[in-house]
């Protein structure tokens, strides 16, 4: 009916526009609401909006706002409909230019903006909007006459295609879901399981072209005469070889390194090390060309954070908007891409990630694993390396895909030798737990803030088999404690040293949960107080079951009595001693500014935020409820702090000075973390955070936490959990 009145109103002679708007009874009579709007315009303030009575919240959310650059698809008029329109054309030329010269120039363009394309895919963006936007991978067949483009493509899709099955494996995808969304692409074609037998044919050739061209320059003469050139200019033939080269060997390079580290049981991790560093070789040759490929465009050249080819040029062969108008679940806008500046410096970074996880030694011992995931995510990875770093981890319900999280779980009880065994293995409680491990791998590989929130979600499943382990405990033994039976008397130590491990895992995830909250920046400095405050309680419950179970293996040691010592378990103690050594850093840290700051509320009433929103009990709830939910420590509440903030003064502050207790530990785990440099490092920034906040303390003892010129605030300039205090008087 609207198309027909439509067709019949442009066949009609045209009218001034109607003085009224038409009831909807009539459907059929199309009439001019522009002066309607033109008198809202007119009368509207900042946030009102002009709706029908039937125009719910629900709907506003739904809507579509016309005109939205970012959502009204149908506000892009310019573009083409269709592939083959945009072939006809010719904005995908095969050959790319007569000019054979010219065709090797933009075939380099081709090359560096589909690399800055997958550097924006890879940062969350999707493949129909950065990748895809190319007609010549959406039509490959076309490229089959030119064998540089076709090569390099479908190296390229095929590493596209792995990479997507590695993060879809992973699922780490979920805070960038649209990166595994294919909306309908050509993502494979038989051809492209010899992608690699195409692009070394196409090397050895250009290969063979650029010896030629050295040769000629040493002997001054013609040389291989049969040998054709890759384009006109003789001069420039070295130059160009060397761009095409160092471009078509760092895809064959990467496509190796997201192809060994695929490998099950971590098989080609030594492989895909030597691959990542010729690809961070290729990277620096491809960065030695921007100059040549430079002094040839005859452009005006953008600022290179704009630009997406080494040259400068603009690409042929792309069209952001055409994925848009075909396919109907693809995202209506066009993204801005990296530019290439930035996509070299995208890929090192993700080399050196993939680098440090091929460097793993896959250590069987769960802390070591905890740790280094940990120390991992401190260099911000994104989310490829990250999914490469969960599938390494957990392939088919073991570690590594190599050891059974039940042996996992038992190496780290210290009990006489029990991994493999199908009893232990088969107990519900080990499988309860192997799952929590499994899924706590998982979460230490997504970013920060899902680790975070999924972290304070894990805590009550730590806490309820925490629970069961320890009534069952009650209920099998509670009265057969003083039976010397052999058995029986194992079984208890087994559910004792299972229970002691739960609990001090579910404090180490309590832990991980709260420093992250400052990563995050979810504290603000009036919350400090009660932060560290259960940073202290936590840490302090974390180390009292660490020592339970290193008092737990010297007596096991003592049962084997002359039986040979096991040096490495001797070694474990050692650590394990000196994490706790590590730990008490933290606690007198966390209880140090804790007292510090409580103590400037209580005196001179700074770091008090009333706010007319929320109590400061429910600032400490909305903190701290995941917490407070899964028990984590058991008998904590706000009141419990209330009443032990409100007690602080500066006498006993003084008096303990916890930060100079600090510094008489930290010298003994110096010669303990001789050969960790990563914990070296963060023993100097504990001692740094220590002392000045000594300093501090003592300048605010002199003056008197009263006075009203003094003026404290805190800053995170040594260590990004433990604050500094900067003291100044007005």
């Amino acid at each position: 009916m609207e198309a027909s009145s439509s067709s019949s109103a442009a066949a009609a002679p045209s009218l001034p526009p109607p003085h009224f708007i038409p009831t909807s009874s009539d459907p059929g009579v199309w009439a001019d609401a522009s002066p309607l709007l033109a008198a809202a315009c007119r009368d509207l303030q900042d946030g009102e909006l002009v709706h029908g009575e039937n125009f719910s919240l629900f709907a506003a959310m739904s809507a579509l706002e016309i005109m939205d650059p970012k959502m009204d698809s149908g506000i892009e008029r310019s573009g083409y409909n269709s592939i083959e329109e945009a072939i006809e054309d010719g904005v995908a030329p095969v050959p790319l230019s007569l000019d054979r010269t010219l065709d090797v120039q933009r075939s380099i363009d081709v090359m560096d903006h589909l690399f800055s394309c997958e550097a924006t895919w890879h940062k969350g963006h999707t493949l129909a909007q950065t990748v895809f936007t190319c007609i010549y991978l959406m039509r490959m067949e076309r490229t089959s006459s030119h064998a540089v483009l076709n090569s390099f493509c479908r190296t390229l899709r095929a590493t596209c295609n792995a990479i997507i099955s590695v993060v879809s494996t992973a699922r780490t995808h979920e805070e960038e879901d649209l990166f595994t969304m294919s909306f309908g692409l050509p993502l494979r074609d038989e051809q492209d399981d010899k992608c690699l037998s195409i692009l070394n044919s196409v090397e050895e050739t250009i290969s063979r072209q650029l010896r030629a061209c050295k040769a000629q320059a040493l002997s001054k003469k013609k040389t291989l005469e049969d040998l054709e050139s890759l384009q006109d200019k003789p001069d420039l033939e070295e130059d160009y070889c060397r761009s095409l080269l160092c471009r078509l060997r760092f895809r064959k390079h990467f496509y190796h390194v997201v192809m060994c580290m695929r490998k099950p049981h971590g098989r080609g991790l030594e492989l895909a090390r030597k691959h990542v560093a010729s690809c961070l070789n290729e990277l620096s040759l491809t960065l030695k060309s921007q100059e040549f490929l430079k002094s040839q465009s005859n452009i005006m050249l953008q600022a290179d954070e704009n630009c997406t080819t080494a040259s400068g040029c603009q690409p042929v062969g792309f069209d952001v908007s055409l994925n848009s108008r075909l396919l109907s679940p693809a995202p209506p806008r066009a993204v801005k891409v990296l530019s290439w500046s930035n996509a070299i410096r995208y890929f090192e970074k993700l080399l050196h990630d993939l680098d440090v996880i091929c460097a793993l030694s896959l250590d069987p011992v769960l802390e070591n694993v905890l740790h280094f995931t940990v120390q991992f995510q401190k260099s911000v990875p994104d989310l490829v390396p990250r999914a490469f770093l969960q599938t390494l981890l957990v392939q088919d319900g073991k570690l590594y895909g190599q050891n059974l999280f039940s042996d996992v779980i038992s190496r780290a009880l210290p009990l006489p030798d029990i991994i493999g065994d199908k009893e232990f293995q088969m107990n519900e409680f080990v499988v309860q737990l192997g799952q929590l491990v499994v899924n706590l791998l998982k979460i230490l590989c997504t970013n920060t803030a899902w680790q975070r929130r999924k972290l304070g979600k894990s805590l009550q499943d730590w806490s309820t088999v925490s629970i069961q382990l320890e009534l069952a405990l009650q209920r099998e033994f509670g009265e057969t404690r003083n039976v010397l039976h052999h058995e029986q008397n194992m079984c208890m130590r087994v559910s004792k040293q299972l229970l002691i491990w739960t609990q001090e895992h579910a404090y180490w995830v309590a832990s991980r949960f709260l420093t992250l909250g400052f990563e995050l920046d979810l504290y603000s400095p009036g919350e400090y107080c009660m932060v560290y405050w259960y940073m202290y309680v936590v840490f302090t419950k974390l180390i009292e079951k660490m020592q339970l179970r290193v008092l737990a293996s010297n007596e096991t040691s003592r049962r084997k009595g002359k039986k040979k010592r096991d040096h490495s378990k001797d070694s474990s103690r050692d650590m394990t001693f000196s994490s706790c050594l590590l730990l008490q850093c933290y606690v007198l840290l966390s209880e140090g500014l804790s007292m510090m700051l409580a103590v400037l509320r209580n005196e001179s009433r700074s770091f008090q935020l009333p706010s007319i929103f929320n109590t400061e009990q429910e600032r400490f709830m909305q903190h701290f409820d995941l917490l407070q939910k899964a028990r984590v420590p058991e008998h904590i509440s706000y009141y419990s702090f209330k009443e032990s903030s409100s007690r602080a003064g500066i006498t006993d502050l003084v008096k303990y000075n916890f930060f100079k207790e600090i510094q008489k530990i930290t010298p003994s785990l110096r010669g303990s973390f001789a050969s960790e440099p990563e914990k070296l490092v963060e023993l100097r920034r504990i001692e740094q955070v220590a002392e000045h906040n000594r300093i501090a303390l003592n300048i605010i003892n002199q003056v008197g936490p009263g006075d009203p010129s003094l003026r404290v605030s805190f800053e995170f300039t040594h260590h990004p959990h433990f604050a500094v205090a900067i003291v100044k008087r007005s």
